[in-house]
């Protein structure tokens, strides 16, 4: 099953690269439906890639100065304790309560698909300030990365979500400095959670290096490809697949009656978004610029000369000399 590995990291990479949303709110889902993985080996897995994978970001990010190291560290602060709660509470779960894991996984799929929606429609500030914490900075960081770092922990989901809509939310950044933040504190609290997975043997470090083989190239590949589907519409698009995976794994009642109804109305509005935008360039003249008029320009109407007799007999000699030509 190695080259399944492959293109599944290779597939998330892209993803990731073309839309910065987080490698484990995909891959977690992605282990254990398509490749039937326990739930608790899935995010252990998926932890430890996440922070090989993103530390590559990370580095990036900080060389191109989009960090805020001292909110990085005080997130971390809460994060990284309470990240080792939450393995140790998944790594009670045993055999006969997989099924209870996996709920728990994809009630957070589903908050994190929410919120991932949620995110792609706010904005962070527009000019580039200093900003230096204050205590409740501080805080509220501390708190922020408690919270995050235990629901990480316990199912992977939420380190390229949760912390990066909070950081929008509170903080007075830019959108670049929210993500090279939001990386960077992720790649250091998926690496203090998956040693903690690893020493509990929730890691399968097999399906781990073929991941890393696919994702890596992967998220380069993404970051540079252009896409003509609008970013806030495929954004949106990935909320609504997490929120679909999580109702799987939850077992909700109809479950598959409802992914179905989804999946048909999401490519029915794709079908219809292709079908509008094709049809825009095919039209003559289309996506060509226009002339603007002022129709309170006295230039709208080229001006016509006066036909007097002059210009009559002018107009005459001129076809008679051309008719003798």
């Amino acid at each position: 099953m190695t080259w399944q590995f492959v293109l599944a990291g290779a597939l998330v990479g892209i993803l990731v690269g073309m839309t910065g949303m987080g490698g484990g709110s995909l891959m977690t889902p992605i282990l254990i439906l398509l490749f039937g993985f326990d739930a608790k080996v899935a995010v252990g897995t998926d932890i430890l890639h996440g922070a090989v994978f993103k530390s590559f970001g990370a580095a990036r990010h900080r060389m191109l100065g989009t960090v805020h190291g001292h909110l990085a560290l005080w997130m971390l602060l809460g994060s990284a304790p309470l990240s080792l709660v939450g393995v140790q509470i998944a790594s009670g779960f045993g055999e006969g309560t997989n099924s209870t894991m996996q709920k728990i996984v994809g009630g957070a799929l589903i908050l994190g698909g929410i919120g991932f929606a949620v995110k792609t429609f706010v904005k962070g500030r527009s000019d580039d300030a200093p900003f230096l914490l204050t205590r409740r900075d501080k805080l509220n960081a501390v708190a922020i990365g408690a919270i995050g770092g235990f629901v990480v922990g316990l199912t992977s989901v939420g380190s390229g979500t949760f912390f990066g809509l909070a950081m929008l939310l509170l903080f007075p950044l830019t959108a670049p400095k929210v993500v090279g933040t939001d990386i960077t504190h992720a790649a250091a609290l998926l690496w203090v959670a998956g040693v903690g997975h690893l020493v509990h043997g929730n890691v399968n470090l097999h399906a781990m290096a073929w991941l890393l083989v696919g994702s890596i190239p992967g998220v380069l590949l993404g970051s540079q490809m252009s896409i003509s589907i609008p970013e806030r519409s495929l954004r949106f698009s990935f909320g609504l697949v997490l929120i679909l995976s999580g109702i799987k794994l939850v077992d909700v009642p109809h479950s598959t009656l409802i992914i179905v109804v989804s999946l048909a109305v999401a490519v029915a509005a794709l079908i219809v978004y292709v079908a509008k935008h094709g049809l825009a360039h095919s039209l003559p003249g289309a996506g060509e610029p226009t002339a603007a008029v002022d129709v309170h320009s006295p230039e709208r109407v080229p001006a016509q000369a006066p036909l007097d007799g002059s210009s009559v007999r002018a107009a005459g000699s001129h076809g008679s000399s051309v008719r003798r030509h």
